[in-house]
Protein backbone atom coordinates (compact mmCIF):
# COMPACT_ATOMS: atom_id res chain seq x y z
CA UNK A 1 0.00 0.00 0.00
CA UNK A 2 2.84 2.31 0.75
CA UNK A 3 4.53 1.60 -3.00
CA UNK A 4 1.20 2.60 -3.86
CA UNK A 5 1.18 5.74 -2.38
CA UNK A 6 4.80 6.63 -3.09
CA UNK A 7 3.89 5.76 -6.92
CA UNK A 8 1.37 7.87 -6.99
CA UNK A 9 3.03 10.65 -5.58
CA UNK A 10 5.92 10.50 -7.85
CA UNK A 11 3.67 10.34 -10.56
CA UNK A 12 1.87 13.88 -9.72
CA UNK A 13 5.27 15.53 -9.01
CA UNK A 14 6.67 14.10 -12.22
CA UNK A 15 3.81 15.83 -14.24
CA UNK A 16 3.77 19.11 -12.20
CA UNK A 17 7.70 19.10 -13.54
CA UNK A 18 7.11 18.40 -16.72
CA UNK A 19 4.29 20.72 -17.15
CA UNK A 20 6.54 23.63 -15.73
CA UNK A 21 9.80 21.92 -18.20
CA UNK A 22 7.28 22.24 -21.26
CA UNK A 23 6.28 25.88 -20.48
CA UNK A 24 9.43 26.98 -19.58
CA UNK A 25 10.91 25.48 -22.92
CA UNK A 26 8.34 27.27 -24.94
CA UNK A 27 9.37 30.63 -23.37
CA UNK A 28 10.91 32.87 -26.03
CA UNK A 29 10.33 31.28 -29.05
CA UNK A 30 6.99 32.47 -30.00
CA UNK A 31 8.47 35.01 -32.18
CA UNK A 32 9.71 34.69 -35.69
CA UNK A 33 8.02 31.51 -35.97
CA UNK A 34 10.17 29.89 -33.65
CA UNK A 35 13.74 30.52 -35.15
CA UNK A 36 14.75 33.10 -32.84
CA UNK A 37 14.80 32.61 -29.06
CA UNK A 38 14.27 35.76 -27.57
CA UNK A 39 14.76 35.08 -23.99
CA UNK A 40 18.07 33.59 -25.00
CA UNK A 41 19.32 36.47 -26.55
CA UNK A 42 18.21 38.40 -23.75
CA UNK A 43 19.85 36.66 -21.56
CA UNK A 44 16.42 35.88 -19.24
CA UNK A 45 15.50 32.61 -17.34
CA UNK A 46 13.35 30.44 -18.88
CA UNK A 47 12.82 28.64 -15.48
CA UNK A 48 12.74 30.42 -12.34
CA UNK A 49 13.18 28.84 -8.79
CA UNK A 50 11.98 30.16 -5.33
CA UNK A 51 15.86 30.65 -4.62
CA UNK A 52 15.79 33.04 -7.62
CA UNK A 53 12.71 35.03 -5.93
CA UNK A 54 14.66 35.04 -2.22
CA UNK A 55 17.55 36.12 -3.67
CA UNK A 56 15.83 38.95 -5.86
CA UNK A 57 14.32 39.82 -2.85
CA UNK A 58 17.11 40.00 -0.52
CA UNK A 59 19.21 42.03 -3.34
CA UNK A 60 17.19 44.29 -4.85
CA UNK A 61 15.51 47.16 -3.76
CA UNK A 62 12.88 47.27 -6.24
CA UNK A 63 12.04 43.77 -6.21
CA UNK A 64 12.01 44.32 -1.87
CA UNK A 65 9.84 47.40 -2.74
CA UNK A 66 7.28 44.98 -4.20
CA UNK A 67 7.08 42.35 -1.69
CA UNK A 68 7.19 44.88 1.38
CA UNK A 69 5.55 48.22 0.62
CA UNK A 70 2.31 46.51 0.34
CA UNK A 71 2.76 44.02 2.89
CA UNK A 72 3.69 46.92 5.51
CA UNK A 73 0.65 49.20 4.33
CA UNK A 74 -1.98 46.12 4.60
CA UNK A 75 -0.66 45.67 8.50
CA UNK A 76 -0.30 48.66 9.61
CA UNK A 77 -2.10 50.04 12.84
CA UNK A 78 -4.33 48.41 15.39
CA UNK A 79 -6.30 45.36 14.24
CA UNK A 80 -9.27 44.66 16.26
CA UNK A 81 -11.80 41.98 16.26
CA UNK A 82 -15.33 43.01 17.33
CA UNK A 83 -18.48 40.81 18.53
CA UNK A 84 -20.67 43.19 18.65
CA UNK A 85 -21.70 46.73 18.88
CA UNK A 86 -22.35 47.33 22.55
CA UNK A 87 -19.66 49.57 24.50
CA UNK A 88 -19.08 46.61 26.81
CA UNK A 89 -15.87 44.18 26.23
CA UNK A 90 -16.81 40.52 25.32
CA UNK A 91 -14.49 37.53 26.82
CA UNK A 92 -13.91 37.01 23.56
CA UNK A 93 -12.51 40.52 22.54
CA UNK A 94 -10.40 40.37 25.78
CA UNK A 95 -9.12 36.90 24.75
CA UNK A 96 -7.87 38.08 21.19
CA UNK A 97 -6.45 41.10 22.89
CA UNK A 98 -4.62 38.99 25.31
CA UNK A 99 -3.63 36.92 23.40
CA UNK A 100 -2.18 39.42 20.29
CA UNK A 101 -0.06 40.89 23.02
CA UNK A 102 1.58 37.74 24.55
CA UNK A 103 2.37 36.07 21.39
CA UNK A 104 2.76 39.33 18.49
CA UNK A 105 0.49 38.11 15.98
CA UNK A 106 0.20 40.75 14.05
CA UNK A 107 3.96 40.86 13.48
CA UNK A 108 3.60 36.64 12.32
CA UNK A 109 0.64 37.14 10.10
CA UNK A 110 3.16 40.59 8.72
CA UNK A 111 5.96 37.85 7.97
CA UNK A 112 3.61 35.40 6.63
CA UNK A 113 2.56 37.40 3.87
CA UNK A 114 5.87 38.58 3.15
CA UNK A 115 7.26 34.68 2.84
CA UNK A 116 3.56 33.61 1.04
CA UNK A 117 4.14 36.61 -1.44
CA UNK A 118 8.01 35.51 -2.41
CA UNK A 119 7.03 31.63 -3.18
CA UNK A 120 4.44 30.23 -4.33
CA UNK A 121 2.95 29.20 -0.72
CA UNK A 122 3.84 30.23 2.75
CA UNK A 123 2.82 28.01 6.20
CA UNK A 124 2.14 29.21 10.12
CA UNK A 125 3.56 26.68 12.23
CA UNK A 126 1.08 26.29 15.60
CA UNK A 127 2.86 25.40 18.76
CA UNK A 128 0.31 24.12 20.66
CA UNK A 129 0.12 22.85 24.04
CA UNK A 130 -0.07 18.90 23.49
CA UNK A 131 3.37 18.47 21.98
CA UNK A 132 5.91 17.02 24.66
CA UNK A 133 8.22 16.05 22.04
CA UNK A 134 9.54 16.76 18.74
CA UNK A 135 7.95 13.35 17.07
CA UNK A 136 4.46 14.95 18.72
CA UNK A 137 4.37 17.53 15.77
CA UNK A 138 3.53 14.45 13.51
CA UNK A 139 0.56 13.58 15.36
CA UNK A 140 -3.18 14.89 14.09
CA UNK A 141 -4.89 17.48 16.52
CA UNK A 142 -7.47 15.76 18.28
CA UNK A 143 -10.89 16.96 19.95
CA UNK A 144 -9.96 19.13 23.46
CA UNK A 145 -9.00 22.53 24.32
CA UNK A 146 -5.36 23.91 23.76
CA UNK A 147 -2.80 26.59 24.70
CA UNK A 148 -1.03 27.56 21.70
CA UNK A 149 2.42 28.64 23.06
CA UNK A 150 4.35 29.79 19.66
CA UNK A 151 3.14 30.15 16.17
CA UNK A 152 6.15 30.40 13.28
CA UNK A 153 6.03 31.62 10.02
CA UNK A 154 8.29 29.17 7.22
CA UNK A 155 8.42 29.45 3.73
CA UNK A 156 7.95 27.60 0.69
CA UNK A 157 11.85 26.46 0.86
CA UNK A 158 11.87 26.07 4.58
CA UNK A 159 8.53 24.16 4.90
CA UNK A 160 8.12 21.65 1.56
CA UNK A 161 5.45 18.93 1.66
CA UNK A 162 6.14 16.13 2.25
CA UNK A 163 3.06 14.03 1.52
CA UNK A 164 -0.52 14.68 -0.49
CA UNK A 165 -3.49 12.78 0.86
CA UNK A 166 -4.05 9.88 -1.79
CA UNK A 167 -7.37 8.77 -1.19
CA UNK A 168 -9.61 9.85 -3.37
CA UNK A 169 -12.56 9.85 -1.16
CA UNK A 170 -11.07 12.16 1.31
CA UNK A 171 -12.39 15.73 1.19
CA UNK A 172 -8.33 16.59 0.69
CA UNK A 173 -7.93 14.42 -1.40
CA UNK A 174 -4.41 15.58 -3.50
CA UNK A 175 -3.64 18.17 -0.87
CA UNK A 176 -0.83 17.88 1.95
CA UNK A 177 -0.97 15.70 4.78
CA UNK A 178 2.31 15.74 6.19
CA UNK A 179 4.92 18.94 5.90
CA UNK A 180 9.27 18.81 6.10
CA UNK A 181 9.71 21.95 7.98
CA UNK A 182 13.45 22.43 8.62
CA UNK A 183 14.21 24.36 12.09
CA UNK A 184 17.25 26.31 12.61
CA UNK A 185 19.41 25.79 15.59
CA UNK A 186 21.20 28.26 16.87
CA UNK A 187 23.25 27.19 19.42
CA UNK A 188 24.76 24.56 17.07
CA UNK A 189 24.47 26.83 13.96
CA UNK A 190 22.66 23.73 12.27
CA UNK A 191 18.93 22.46 11.34
CA UNK A 192 16.80 19.91 11.37
CA UNK A 193 13.85 18.66 9.43
CA UNK A 194 10.58 18.12 11.60
CA UNK A 195 7.73 16.23 10.29
CA UNK A 196 4.46 18.00 11.04
CA UNK A 197 0.90 17.25 10.58
CA UNK A 198 -1.39 19.27 8.45
CA UNK A 199 -3.71 19.83 11.41
CA UNK A 200 -1.16 21.82 13.09
CA UNK A 201 -0.21 24.40 10.13
CA UNK A 202 -2.04 26.91 8.39
CA UNK A 203 -1.16 27.08 4.94
CA UNK A 204 -1.45 30.36 2.38
CA UNK A 205 -1.37 30.86 -0.99
CA UNK A 206 -1.56 34.07 -2.94
CA UNK A 207 -3.45 34.10 -6.07
CA UNK A 208 -3.94 30.81 -6.71
CA UNK A 209 -4.85 29.28 -10.25
CA UNK A 210 -6.18 25.99 -11.13
CA UNK A 211 -4.01 24.07 -7.74
CA UNK A 212 -5.06 24.42 -4.09
CA UNK A 213 -1.39 24.21 -3.06
CA UNK A 214 0.50 26.41 -5.25
CA UNK A 215 -0.01 30.48 -5.92
CA UNK A 216 1.66 32.89 -8.09
CA UNK A 217 4.97 34.45 -6.78
CA UNK A 218 4.63 38.12 -6.59
CA UNK A 219 7.91 38.58 -8.43
CA UNK A 220 7.49 36.09 -11.15
CA UNK A 221 5.55 38.20 -13.87
CA UNK A 222 7.90 41.46 -13.40
CA UNK A 223 10.90 38.79 -12.99
CA UNK A 224 12.62 39.81 -16.55
CA UNK A 225 11.83 43.44 -15.77
CA UNK A 226 14.09 43.33 -12.75
CA UNK A 227 16.65 41.63 -14.55
CA UNK A 228 16.26 44.80 -16.73
CA UNK A 229 16.72 46.94 -14.25
CA UNK A 230 20.05 45.20 -13.19
CA UNK A 231 21.78 45.80 -16.69
CA UNK A 232 20.51 49.49 -16.62
CA UNK A 233 21.90 50.53 -13.46
CA UNK A 234 24.68 48.24 -13.06
CA UNK A 235 25.67 49.35 -16.73
CA UNK A 236 25.07 52.74 -15.67
CA UNK A 237 27.80 52.18 -12.78
CA UNK A 238 29.94 50.38 -14.80
CA UNK A 239 30.15 52.88 -17.47
CA UNK A 240 30.38 55.80 -14.68
CA UNK A 241 33.36 53.99 -13.81
CA UNK A 242 34.91 53.23 -16.75
CA UNK A 243 34.22 56.48 -19.03
CA UNK A 244 33.91 58.88 -16.51
CA UNK A 245 38.08 58.53 -16.40
CA UNK A 246 39.13 59.35 -19.84
CA UNK A 247 41.32 56.98 -21.43
CA UNK A 248 44.50 57.78 -23.02
CA UNK A 249 46.19 57.51 -26.64
CA UNK A 250 50.09 57.54 -26.98
CA UNK A 251 51.10 58.75 -30.17
CA UNK A 252 55.16 58.41 -31.03
CA UNK A 253 57.08 60.48 -32.37
CA UNK A 254 58.53 58.85 -35.57
CA UNK A 255 62.00 60.11 -35.29
CA UNK A 256 62.11 58.63 -32.02
CA UNK A 257 63.16 55.51 -31.04
CA UNK A 258 61.74 54.07 -28.01
CA UNK A 259 64.06 51.55 -25.94
CA UNK A 260 63.28 48.52 -23.96
CA UNK A 261 64.04 50.22 -20.99
CA UNK A 262 61.69 53.47 -21.80
CA UNK A 263 59.21 51.56 -22.45
CA UNK A 264 59.04 49.35 -19.24
CA UNK A 265 59.19 52.74 -17.45
CA UNK A 266 56.20 54.25 -19.47
CA UNK A 267 54.36 51.36 -18.48
CA UNK A 268 54.97 51.71 -14.58
CA UNK A 269 54.53 55.17 -14.79
CA UNK A 270 50.83 54.53 -16.53
CA UNK A 271 50.22 51.40 -13.71
CA UNK A 272 50.80 54.09 -11.48
CA UNK A 273 48.94 56.34 -12.32
CA UNK A 274 46.04 54.14 -12.96
CA UNK A 275 45.99 53.03 -9.53
CA UNK A 276 46.25 56.77 -8.02
CA UNK A 277 50.09 56.21 -6.78
CA UNK A 278 50.64 59.02 -9.27
CA UNK A 279 49.38 61.97 -10.71
CA UNK A 280 51.64 63.17 -13.77
CA UNK A 281 53.64 61.66 -16.35
CA UNK A 282 57.14 61.82 -17.19
CA UNK A 283 58.15 61.11 -20.92
CA UNK A 284 59.77 61.90 -24.51
CA UNK A 285 58.92 61.47 -27.44
CA UNK A 286 55.29 60.17 -26.78
CA UNK A 287 52.30 62.56 -27.04
CA UNK A 288 49.59 61.35 -24.78
CA UNK A 289 46.21 62.47 -25.42
CA UNK A 290 43.10 62.09 -23.38
CA UNK A 291 40.03 60.02 -25.15
CA UNK A 292 36.14 61.49 -25.18
CA UNK A 293 34.12 60.36 -22.63
CA UNK A 294 31.11 58.49 -23.34
CA UNK A 295 28.29 58.88 -20.42
CA UNK A 296 24.62 58.30 -20.74
CA UNK A 297 21.83 59.45 -18.91
CA UNK A 298 19.98 55.95 -18.28
CA UNK A 299 17.12 57.51 -16.19
CA UNK A 300 14.55 57.55 -19.53
CA UNK A 301 15.22 53.48 -19.54
CA UNK A 302 15.17 52.60 -15.63
CA UNK A 303 11.93 54.82 -15.52
CA UNK A 304 10.08 52.54 -18.40
CA UNK A 305 10.79 49.41 -16.83
CA UNK A 306 9.19 50.18 -13.03
CA UNK A 307 6.51 51.60 -15.21
CA UNK A 308 5.84 48.69 -16.30
CA UNK A 309 6.49 47.02 -12.22
CA UNK A 310 3.98 49.11 -11.16
CA UNK A 311 1.47 48.48 -14.27
CA UNK A 312 1.54 45.02 -12.94
CA UNK A 313 1.73 45.11 -9.25
CA UNK A 314 -0.68 47.64 -9.18
CA UNK A 315 1.47 50.05 -6.87
CA UNK A 316 1.64 53.77 -8.54
CA UNK A 317 4.97 54.74 -9.61
CA UNK A 318 5.70 57.15 -6.85
CA UNK A 319 5.01 54.70 -4.13
CA UNK A 320 7.11 52.01 -5.87
CA UNK A 321 9.98 54.12 -6.22
CA UNK A 322 9.65 55.80 -2.43
CA UNK A 323 8.70 59.32 -3.86
CA UNK A 324 5.52 59.54 -1.45
CA UNK A 325 7.64 61.39 1.29
CA UNK A 326 7.03 64.70 1.56
CA UNK A 327 4.65 66.99 -1.14
CA UNK A 328 6.33 65.03 -3.90
CA UNK A 329 3.52 62.41 -4.12
CA UNK A 330 0.34 63.87 -5.42
CA UNK A 331 -3.23 63.31 -3.80
CA UNK A 332 -4.77 60.91 -6.90
CA UNK A 333 -1.43 59.12 -6.53
CA UNK A 334 -1.89 58.82 -2.33
CA UNK A 335 -6.08 58.15 -3.02
CA UNK A 336 -4.63 55.23 -5.56
CA UNK A 337 -2.48 53.35 -3.04
CA UNK A 338 -4.68 53.33 -0.17
CA UNK A 339 -7.71 51.90 -2.35
CA UNK A 340 -4.93 49.23 -3.19
CA UNK A 341 -4.04 48.66 0.35
CA UNK A 342 -7.67 48.66 1.33
CA UNK A 343 -9.08 46.04 -1.51
CA UNK A 344 -5.97 44.01 -0.79
CA UNK A 345 -6.76 43.99 2.93
CA UNK A 346 -10.25 42.81 1.89
CA UNK A 347 -9.76 40.30 -0.92
CA UNK A 348 -6.52 39.12 1.13
CA UNK A 349 -5.50 39.51 4.27
CA UNK A 350 -8.38 38.99 6.08
CA UNK A 351 -10.11 36.24 3.98
CA UNK A 352 -6.69 34.35 3.17
CA UNK A 353 -4.43 35.08 6.57
CA UNK A 354 -6.41 36.91 9.92
CA UNK A 355 -10.04 35.04 9.73
CA UNK A 356 -8.39 31.23 9.39
CA UNK A 357 -5.88 31.76 12.21
CA UNK A 358 -8.53 33.13 13.90
CA UNK A 359 -11.34 30.70 13.32
CA UNK A 360 -8.33 27.95 13.56
CA UNK A 361 -7.99 29.22 17.47
CA UNK A 362 -11.73 28.89 18.46
CA UNK A 363 -11.65 25.67 16.83
CA UNK A 364 -9.12 24.30 19.29
CA UNK A 365 -10.59 26.21 21.59
CA UNK A 366 -7.93 29.61 22.42
CA UNK A 367 -10.57 32.09 21.74
CA UNK A 368 -14.10 31.48 23.42
CA UNK A 369 -16.70 30.72 21.23
CA UNK A 370 -18.50 34.14 20.05
CA UNK A 371 -21.70 34.54 21.15
CA UNK A 372 -22.54 36.38 17.29
CA UNK A 373 -20.29 36.35 14.17
CA UNK A 374 -17.33 38.57 14.71
CA UNK A 375 -15.72 41.38 12.46
CA UNK A 376 -12.58 42.81 11.73
CA UNK A 377 -12.07 46.28 12.29
CA UNK A 378 -8.53 47.62 10.32
CA UNK A 379 -6.91 50.87 11.25
CA UNK A 380 -8.31 53.58 9.00
CA UNK A 381 -6.32 54.14 5.89
CA UNK A 382 -8.37 57.77 4.62
CA UNK A 383 -7.51 59.50 8.35
CA UNK A 384 -6.44 62.77 7.22
CA UNK A 385 -3.62 64.30 8.99
CA UNK A 386 -2.57 66.64 10.75
CA UNK A 387 -1.67 69.39 8.35
CA UNK A 388 -4.84 67.89 5.93
CA UNK A 389 -6.63 68.73 8.67
CA UNK A 390 -5.19 72.51 9.35
CA UNK A 391 -5.73 72.95 5.50
CA UNK A 392 -9.57 72.14 5.35
CA UNK A 393 -10.25 74.31 8.17
CA UNK A 394 -8.42 77.29 6.83
CA UNK A 395 -10.44 77.08 3.55
CA UNK A 396 -13.97 75.98 5.36
CA UNK A 397 -13.20 79.49 7.97
CA UNK A 398 -12.28 81.60 4.50
CA UNK A 399 -15.54 80.15 3.04
CA UNK A 400 -17.45 81.01 6.24
CA UNK A 401 -16.42 84.32 6.39
CA UNK A 402 -17.45 85.00 3.11
CA UNK A 403 -20.60 84.11 3.69
CA UNK A 404 -21.16 85.68 6.42
CA UNK A 405 -20.10 89.25 5.08
CA UNK A 406 -22.77 89.22 2.68
CA UNK A 407 -26.27 90.07 3.79
CA UNK A 408 -28.47 88.45 1.00
CA UNK A 409 -26.34 85.15 1.22
CA UNK A 410 -28.86 83.46 3.90
CA UNK A 411 -31.81 84.45 1.59
CA UNK A 412 -30.33 82.59 -1.24
CA UNK A 413 -28.80 80.05 0.57
CA UNK A 414 -30.01 79.00 4.10
CA UNK A 415 -26.98 78.05 6.54
CA UNK A 416 -28.01 74.17 6.75
CA UNK A 417 -27.50 74.20 3.02
CA UNK A 418 -24.50 76.05 3.08
CA UNK A 419 -22.82 74.14 5.73
CA UNK A 420 -23.75 70.50 3.90
CA UNK A 421 -23.09 71.21 0.24
CA UNK A 422 -19.90 74.23 0.93
CA UNK A 423 -18.37 73.53 3.79
CA UNK A 424 -18.99 69.46 2.98
CA UNK A 425 -20.14 68.60 6.64
CA UNK A 426 -22.46 65.97 7.70
CA UNK A 427 -26.02 65.82 8.76
CA UNK A 428 -24.55 64.91 12.41
CA UNK A 429 -22.22 67.74 12.24
CA UNK A 430 -24.69 70.47 11.08
CA UNK A 431 -26.82 69.28 14.27
CA UNK A 432 -24.42 68.90 16.16
CA UNK A 433 -23.37 72.90 15.28
CA UNK A 434 -26.71 73.70 15.58
CA UNK A 435 -27.00 72.60 19.02
CA UNK A 436 -23.77 74.00 20.49
CA UNK A 437 -24.95 77.44 18.94
CA UNK A 438 -28.39 77.42 20.65
CA UNK A 439 -26.93 76.30 23.80
CA UNK A 440 -24.28 78.97 23.40
CA UNK A 441 -26.79 81.53 22.74
CA UNK A 442 -28.70 80.32 25.57
CA UNK A 443 -25.75 80.42 27.95
CA UNK A 444 -24.96 84.03 26.42
CA UNK A 445 -28.63 85.08 26.99
CA UNK A 446 -28.24 83.99 30.89
CA UNK A 447 -25.79 85.58 31.60
CA UNK A 448 -26.62 89.04 29.87
CA UNK A 449 -29.92 88.88 32.91
CA UNK A 450 -27.59 88.59 35.33
CA UNK A 451 -25.67 91.46 34.32
CA UNK A 452 -28.60 93.50 34.02
CA UNK A 453 -30.33 92.47 37.51
CA UNK A 454 -26.58 93.56 39.06
CA UNK A 455 -26.66 96.78 37.43
CA UNK A 456 -30.31 97.66 37.40
CA UNK A 457 -32.20 95.62 40.46
CA UNK A 458 -35.49 95.70 41.62
CA UNK A 459 -37.30 97.97 44.31
CA UNK A 460 -37.41 96.29 47.71
CA UNK A 461 -41.19 96.30 48.51
CA UNK A 462 -41.66 97.38 52.42
CA UNK A 463 -42.21 94.78 54.51
CA UNK A 464 -44.67 94.89 57.43
CA UNK A 465 -44.50 93.53 60.81
CA UNK A 466 -47.08 90.80 61.32
CA UNK A 467 -48.93 93.02 64.07
CA UNK A 468 -49.40 95.85 61.68
CA UNK A 469 -51.16 93.85 58.90
CA UNK A 470 -54.09 93.65 60.97
CA UNK A 471 -54.23 97.40 61.68
CA UNK A 472 -57.25 99.32 60.45
CA UNK A 473 -56.28 101.38 57.40
CA UNK A 474 -55.95 104.87 58.22
CA UNK A 475 -58.50 107.62 56.73
CA UNK A 476 -57.39 110.39 54.85
CA UNK A 477 -58.11 113.18 58.19
CA UNK A 478 -55.55 110.80 60.09
CA UNK A 479 -52.86 110.67 57.56
CA UNK A 480 -53.03 114.03 56.76
CA UNK A 481 -54.31 114.46 53.74
CA UNK A 482 -56.93 117.57 53.12
CA UNK A 483 -60.38 116.27 52.21
CA UNK A 484 -61.01 116.96 48.77
CA UNK A 485 -64.51 118.85 48.39
CA UNK A 486 -67.20 117.64 45.97
CA UNK A 487 -68.01 120.17 43.15
CA UNK A 488 -71.37 121.78 43.03
CA UNK A 489 -73.05 121.72 39.98
CA UNK A 490 -73.87 124.77 37.96
CA UNK A 491 -76.91 126.28 39.45
CA UNK A 492 -78.20 127.73 36.74
CA UNK A 493 -78.29 124.54 35.06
Amino acid sequence: MAIVKNNKRLHTLTSELVNRAVLASSLGLQSYGGERDLYQALGYKTSIQYNDYLGRYRRQDIAKAVIDRPVKATWQGVIELVESNISEETEFEKAWRQLNRELNIKTKLSRLDKLTGIGRYGILLLGLSDVKKIEDFERPVGKGNYELKFIRPFGESSARIGLYETNTTNPRYSLPLIYNIEVGDVGTNSSKVVKVHYSRVIHITDSPLESEIYGTPRLEAIFNRLMDIDKLVGGDAEMFWRGARPGYHGKLDPEYQLTEEAKEDLKDQVDEYEHNLRRFLINEGIDIESLAQQIADPANHFQMQVQCISAETGIPLRILTGSERGELASSEDRSEWLSYVQTRREEHAEPCILRPFVDRMIELGILPTPEDDYSVKWADLFAQSEKARVEIGKSRANALREYTSNPMAEAVIPPSAFMEFFLGLTTDQIELITQIRDDEMMEEVDKMKEVKDVLEPEPEKEVLAPAEKNKPEKTKEQRGEPEKKRKMPDASV
